[in-house]
């Protein structure tokens, strides 16, 4: 049996279990959310033993040499002592504003005790005092005081719930990150952007696009916003504000019920994106939110003539709670092609 040491205690772990299963099944306090390597909130760091290089995939090179791993894909063949990821990688936060953006949607603004460094549209992990963590996309600009998270209320959602009902201004929360590689890289400001995401993968897509309007992107920018039903649509106003002071942008709000009405399509995303831009070849894509929907739309861009290495997803996974807890769409799995 493959043992694994934390905090000067050997735990024992079944045929095919990970680090993070196998102290969570004894009882041990491990911050984690989606469980699929893609949010980082597990992150921990191993004091000896070797580490899969599996258990590595999508750190950065500097983590790497410092022996950290997530422990949800870290299944190791060999004794191994681990240490929780530490201080030396989280921020101490607070929250500095709650504001509904829509019946289901809030923005939290976050005031670091220290400058975090990230381009908008990655993302971090919030960990609250308890351990509890979960990872929202950044919506705010980095030259900004304050980080700006969209949050959904999620039913049964831990952390959501917290957040809608019971956090206030001035709570003390950790910040760990930033990761995730979909976000605007200046250069070739001629070049036509195709934004989309579903609920709340508007936040990344609303960040990528200041950013590249701050940096001067001069190409066609074209976001396309999907919901279910109408109440799911949010930031109207800024988005169709910013649409009539850019030539360049155009704004497209989708529901897949409801009734027509000016300014709405109802309807597929991906049929509105096929009819306003047939020929995305040359283009750069940003595509956030719902898993499915991100892989589907994927690989018909790619199909259409989009290049692999101009299409960044963002795809939002689930976090997978204990059976009794409602799970909250909150990691991330950044698969940008790099």
């Amino acid at each position: 049996m493959v043992r694994v040491k934390h905090e000067g205690q050997w735990y024992g772990l079944d045929e095919g279990e990970s680090v993070l299963d196998g102290l969570l099944r004894r009882g041990v306090e491990v911050p984690h959310s989606c469980r699929a390597g893609a949010c980082q909130s597990c992150l921990m760091r191993a004091e000896r033993g070797e580490v899969p290089a599996k258990a590595q995939v999508g750190l950065k090179e500097t983590l790497k040499a410092r022996g950290y791993f997530l422990a949800c894909s870290c299944h190791p063949e060999g004794e191994l002592e681990v240490a929780g990821a530490g201080a030396e990688l989280r921020v101490p936060a607070r929250i500095a504003g709650l504001a509904r953006l829509s019946d289901s949607v809030l923005c939290v603004r976050l005031l670091p005790e220290k400058a975090v460094e990230y381009r908008a549209g990655q993302y971090v992990s919030l960990i609250r005092a308890d351990g509890l963590a979960r990872s929202y996309s950044i919506a705010s600009q980095p030259h900004e005081e304050t980080l700006e998270l969209h949050v959904r209320r999620v039913a049964g959602g831990r952390m959501s719930g917290w957040l809608f009902d019971e956090a206030r201004p001035g709570d003390a929360l950790e910040l760990q990150g930033p990761a995730g590689d979909c976000f605007y890289v200046p250069g070739r400001p001629e070049q036509p952007l195709l934004l989309a995401g579903t609920g709340t993968g508007l936040a990344p897509l609303y960040g990528i696009l200041q950013d590249a309007l701050t940096h001067g992107h001069t190409g066609p920018i074209w976001l396309f916003h999907g919901a279910l039903e109408a109440s799911g649509l949010y930031l109207v106003e800024e988005l169709r504000a910013l649409q009539s002071c850019y030539g360049q942008f155009q704004y497209r709000p989708c529901v897949l019920k409801g009734q027509e009405r000016v300014g709405v399509t109802v309807g597929a995303l991906d049929a509105a994106i096929k009819e306003a831009c047939p020929r995305p070849a040359g283009w750069r894509g940003y595509l956030c939110g719902d898993p499915a929907l991100v892989l589907s739309l994927r690989k018909k861009l790619f199909l259409a003539g989009l290049a692999l290495k101009d299409l960044h997803a963002d795809a939002f996974l689930p976090s997978t709670p204990p059976p009794q807890e409602g799970a909250e769409v909150t990691g991330r799995a950044s698969d940008a092609s790099r």
